[in-house]
């Protein structure tokens, strides 16, 4: 029975597995580069590589929306902090009668903005990219699809991933065992070893990263679950919830009102106290209703530790800080709002599967988690064929095998090359292109049409080696491609310390040369076998006695 359920496990295992294993890849080499998309966004954007940190940043962004939107209903400064180095300040119009409860709606729209150097208050204009953005989006909502279609077909592919890693674990009896063991150039036995070493290794982050991204996705999978979460009525629970909000805010802007003009607190002096009570610098600035009795002033940290409490929950309630511009008086946050325990479970579960809460270091443990991710597909996609190769001993097999085996070359090492080519996009499209992000995003897919298509015509081998060798290639030669576009390479980079943008440079080129060493493993198989040396004469040495004398 044990060894028929086992068996079973089996089947369901590698089955499952194969089924969406390319697009689950996708996912996972997109969404582990997501941990670190601002930095990406910040490499694409050369323009911005030199503002510096300035300890003056605040004022300069106040003074800056002073000048430029001194009638706004609200305005915003992003502050640097150790995941971006310029000042972006943003400001809100006043809403019109009409549009009020429009605006309202739509949670008062974005409003304008500008990038500015963090030293001078200099206006800077980058060029246009989508950045890391796209793929942290691509990595759960694909791509031109219909946003539900694609949420679900991720969630249903997350789905078939938990039921890979669950039955992986009973399928292999010597688990733990295993990841002790590496045969390398043992065929079938070294991407076994390979795909379990890798498994293994992050296998808490594995459950964790696959069961919370079905609970993100969990509406789309299951339409019904956001009554458990949210009511009978998920719509008009929001819509209360935001009247509610709205309620307040007006009750207090019109209690703050009676204060009468007359100078306020210095908002540096606010952000002193603020930080002294968190430990870490402010990284964001909000001021509603600037220059009025009114004015009240929001502060935010530059992490939120918290994995229940998102970084702008609860009004001014969570962990921001908020004061009366006028006295400088602490606002208390309200009460917070009855919730359900799957609401937050969801919410904690949502911050750890983003790690929006991670320091620098942790961000690097989740990164590094995903790779092994990545690699655990890629190396099960690769067994499924070498499995079926060995048992086929030579013979050409079904259809079907030889498609999957040419399907895996485009969607493995196909990808790494679409990825690299959307950041050589990057630095070769003209930088006043129209719809020069779109543009970029237009190479990475035809590039990765392109390796789907290159199989077809070539032999199996000769397509790997060509598609990690150019994969290589194009990420080794990153960091040149940086020195001839930019002045920003890493000759500048590491003496100045900027490591938010040498550190692309860095793994670009560490990762180059991983895949270069892959298409070496694949060229070194390919060599053919040395014939085999002709009977000696009688009068020749034996070759046990030349191989001594040499």
């Amino acid at each position: 029975m044990k060894a028929n359920f086992r068996q079973s496990m089996s089947w369901l295992h590698t089955w499952a597995g194969l089924v969406l294993g390319w697009l689950l890849f996708a996912v996972f080499l997109t969404g582990t580069i997501a941990y670190f998309r601002q930095e990406v966004t910040l490499w694409m954007q050369p323009e911005l590589h030199g503002s510096v940190p300035s300890p003056r940043a605040a004022e300069l962004g106040l003074a800056k929306l002073a000048e430029v939107a001194p009638d706004a209903s609200s305005w915003t400064v992003n502050l640097p902090a150790d995941r971006n180095e310029t000042l972006r300040v943003s400001w809100r119009k006043a809403a019109s009668r009409g549009g009020a409860e429009r605006d309202a709606g739509r949670g008062g729209g974005r409003g304008d903005g500008l990038i500015l150097d963090a030293s001078t208050g200099e206006v800077l204009k980058p060029r246009a990219t989508e950045g890391g953005n796209f793929l942290y989006r691509f990595h759960f909502e694909l791509h031109a699809m219909p946003r539900a279609w694609a949420r679900t077909l991720v969630g249903i592919a997350t789905l078939v991933m938990f039921i890979a890693i669950i039955s992986g674990i009973i399928t292999h009896r010597r688990f733990f065992m295993d990841f002790f063991t590496f045969r390398p150039s043992k065929g079938q036995r070294s991407w076994l070893d390979a795909h379990n070493v890798t498994a293994v290794l992050a296998l808490p982050f594995h459950v964790m990263i696959t069961y919370s991204g079905l609970l993100l996705v969990a509406a789309n999978l299951l339409p019904w679950s956001s009554q458990v979460i949210f009511g009978d009525n998920p719509r008009a629970a929001m819509a209360a919830s935001r009247a509610a909000e709205q309620k307040e805010a007006e009750a207090l802007k019109a209690e703050l009102a009676k204060l009468g003009g007359g100078t306020s607190v210095p908002i540096p002096k606010l952000m002193a106290e603020a930080e002294r009570e968190w430990g870490q610098p402010v990284s964001r600035i909000t001021v509603s209703e600037p220059g009025k009795p009114g004015s009240i002033v929001e502060l935010l940290p530059t992490r939120n530790d918290s994995l229940i409490l998102e970084s702008g929950s609860g009004g001014l309630g969570g962990v921001k800080l908020a004061f009366v511009a006028k006295t400088g008086e602490r606002l208390s946050p309200p009460a917070p709002r009855a919730g359900s325990f799957v609401g937050g479970l969801q919410a904690s579960l949502g911050s750890l599967h983003r790690a929006r809460f991670a320091s620098v270091g942790l961000r690097w443990v989740f990164f590094l988690a995903g790779v092994c991710g990545t690699l655990m597909i890629a190396t099960g996609l690769v067994l499924w064929s070498v499995k079926r190769a060995e048992k086929r001993k030579g013979a050409p097999g079904t259809l079907g095998h030889r498609l999957v085996d040419h399907l895996n070359v485009g969607a493995v090492a196909g990808l790494s090359v679409a990825v690299a080519a959307y950041f050589w996009a990057n630095r070769l499209l003209p930088v006043d292109l129209a719809s020069r992000g779109d543009r970029e995003i237009q190479v990475f897919f035809a590039v990765w049409a392109l390796t789907f298509l290159q199989p077809l015509a070539r032999p199996l081998r000769r397509a790997w080696l060509e598609q990690l060798g150019a994969a290589g290639l194009l990420f080794v030669a990153i960091p040149v491609l940086n020195a001839l576009t930019t002045d920003s390479h890493l000759g500048v980079t590491i003496p100045a310390g900027k490591w938010l943008i040498a550190g692309f440079d860095i793994v670009a080129f560490v990762t180059g040369l991983a895949m270069l060493h892959a298409a070496r493993k694949v060229w070194r198989r390919r060599q053919p076998v040395a014939p085999v040396a002709s009977r000696p004469s009688p009068s020749a040495p034996p070759a046990a006695a030349v191989a001594v004398e040499s």
